[in-house]
Order: structure tokens, then sequence, then C-alpha cells
């Protein structure tokens, strides 16, 4: 470790500051207990005196990345000392071949419905990053019309069965002024599935009035029924809540509630799903700062899966900002290709090249 004392240039630590930084955090998520520079010393036998630690501990104190209870010697990293950490000094790493092995057989042990890969994709996070795990099912930006059917059930009663691109089904009773038998139902059907394929609510909503009733009746309940599947709020999968309030930050009674609250309400989660899935790569998003300020101690690290245009989704990590970053994002990175590979063969569609879905990029801290 270089003994140069200074504080680099622009505001930024000196190589010595960064190691012992890093170190510190290191320590800390891994014992939870403030650090001391003998215990630096000894552990990665740093090349300098307890002394020597001890002084560049109290700089980076005085510059705000680190802090210290007043009842112990040690220091603990601040929130601006986990953000440059996150910005500077993460290192790369990928999930050992044997994990990434297992985990690509018990996906493809499942069936491909989107439910199992949901729940299978939040478990697997949960267990390899021991922390809580959401997964979300995939939707498209704005949803397509893929499919529809109209059966008669009685003289005056048709079923309109409507299938979307993603997979989403909806059915609805439209009672008849007049009867029509299934041959008429039939040539409707064809028709409007010609016209309206691979269109959303918005394209819908500027085609031209349907001459016959039924018809038009039709398309507005599809253009309604998009619409509301664009605006609804994602269903969101979870384990592992467990994991942490076994954190010593979540063993006051207040804490441990908000974020079972983060859980429960879908309002919280929402935004940060909605924003996660506009973005490429893996997002990290520290609690406690600006504009998370309603979110303190608590951290998330959350991926894209899937392709916008067709159908994406949002896997992630949610844990205190005590959290083995390295490890976590490798964890999250490779269930969101997992992901896309897997929606890629379901639907067809073109996979993306390994740097657009998120292969060694660099995270972005939000």
């Amino acid at each position: 470790m270089s003994r140069k004392q200074e504080l680099a240039p622009g505001g930024k630590l000196t190589p010595r500051q960064e190691t012992i930084l890093e170190l510190i955090i290191r320590e800390f998520v891994a014992s939870a207990e403030p650090v001391g520079s003998k215990r630096l010393v000894e552990a990665y036998g740093l090349e300098v005196s307890p002394a020597t630690v001890r002084n560049e501990m109290k700089r980076l104190e005085q510059m705000g990345y680190l802090t210290h209870p007043h009842t112990s010697a040690g220091r603990v990293p601040t929130h601006q000392g986990y953000r440059y950490f996150v910005q500077h000094l993460l290192p790369e790493t990928n999930l050992p071949t044997t994990v990434r092995r297992t985990i690509r057989h018990q996906f493809f042990q499942v069936q491909a419905e989107m439910d199992q890969w949901m729940q299978l994709s939040a478990s697997v996070l949960a267990r390899t990053a021991r922390s809580a795990a959401i997964a979300t099912a995939p939707k498209a930006d704005h949803t397509q019309f893929k499919h529809l059917e109209l059966i008669s059930l009685q003289p005056h009663t048709v079923l309109l069965v409507l299938v979307m691109e993603g997979g989403a089904v909806r059915q609805q009773i439209i009672p008849l002024e007049k009867a029509r038998s299934q041959s008429e139902l039939s040539q409707i059907s064809n028709r409007l599935n010609d016209a309206l394929t691979g269109l959303n609510w918005m394209q819908i909503q500027r085609l031209e009035q349907e001459q016959d009733a039924l018809a038009q009746r039709v398309v507005e309940l599809v253009g309604s029924a998009l619409y509301h599947q664009d605006e609804r709020i994602d269903e969101v999968y979870h384990e592992g809540l467990v994991y942490i309030l076994r954190s010593p930050e979540f063993s006051d009674q207040t804490a441990a509630q908000q974020v079972v609250e983060i859980f429960e309400n879908p309002i919280i989660l929402g935004p940060f799903l909605h924003e996660a899935r506009q973005l490429p790569g893996v997002q990290i998003i520290l609690g406690g700062e600006s504009p998370y300020e309603h979110l303190p101690d608590v951290s998330m690290v959350l991926s894209r899966y899937g392709r916008p245009s067709y159908g994406a989704g949002v896997v992630g990590v949610i844990g205190p900002l005590r959290m083995p970053y390295a490890h976590t994002i490798s964890a999250v990175r490779f269930i969101s290709q997992l992901l896309t590979g897997l929606l890629s063969e379901l639907y067809g569609y073109p996979e993306p090249p390994a740097e657009a879905a998120g292969a060694n990029e660099t995270p972005s801290l939000q």
C-alpha cells in the first residue's frame, strides 16, 4: 500500500485511502462491527503501522466517508462511503461456474410458465444473495394486441376472448341486441384480427369507426383492456424477507416495519421498478440519500431483463446498505441474462447481444 498521504486532486481519494475504505467496508459487511486500525493491519498484512491507518481513517471521517459510534474507536462507512465504493472501488466478479450451472438446471427443470419462472427467480436470488429478492413478470412498454375470438354462448350473448402479446388473456361477456350466428361472429373475429394485430391502445384509438355496431363495441373493449394492462401495477414476487429481518440494522421494530412495508405496499416499489425497466444493465439504489431519504439503511440492486419492445421485467435484491455488492450484482446480472435468454426462446424474438444484455457493464448508481 502506498505511503502517499495527500488527498488526490479533485477530491478523489489517494490509493491508500481507497484501500483503507475498501477494507473497512469489506470487514463491516462481514461482521456488522466497527473496524479498527489494528484489525486492518493484522488481517490484511498492511505494510504501515496502525497509527498511520488511524490517521487515514481520521481523514476519511473528516471527508464524510466514515463515521464512528461513540462507544467504539472503530469506524463504519457512511452513505457517502458506500457511494464512493460503488462508483470507484467495486470489484468485478462472476458467480462461480458450479453455482451458475446449478441455477440453470433449476430453471430448465420447471415448466415454461411465467409464474414458475418468477417464483424461482426470487427464490434463487434470495438464497444466492442471502437477502430479500424480487421479480416481476415481463410486459411491453405498450401492450400489443395479438388475437381475439368471439364465441356464441346463447343467441343474444357472446364471449370475447382477448389474447395480448406477452400472454395476458382477458375474457368478457357481451350482450347482443340481435342474435348473431357463430359464423357471423367468426367473420367479425377474422376481420378484426387482421386489422388490430400488433397495435397498442393508442393506435387502436385512432382507427376509423366500424360500421358494424358489435365490431365497434369489440374494438372499444380491446382498446380499454390494453390501456388497463399498461396501467396495472406490477405483481411482485418476493422471497427472503427473513434475511433482512435478521440483520442488526433492522432489529428495531420500527425499522423492521419499514422494510416489511416495502414489500407489502406496491406503491413504494412501483417507481423503482418502473425506472429499472427503462434502463439497461444493473442499477444500484442507496437509500437514505436524496431522493430516497424515506428508505434509510436500505439498498437495492435491480436489473431489467427481456426486451422492452417485446416484454421486459425486473429482478433484484433488497437489503441493508451493508451489502456485499460485488456478489449481489453478479447474482442479479446472471439471473437477468438467464431470463432474457429463456424469453427469447419462448417468444422467438432475437436475443440482444451480450453487451446490451448487461454483461460486464459498469453498474449504474442512482
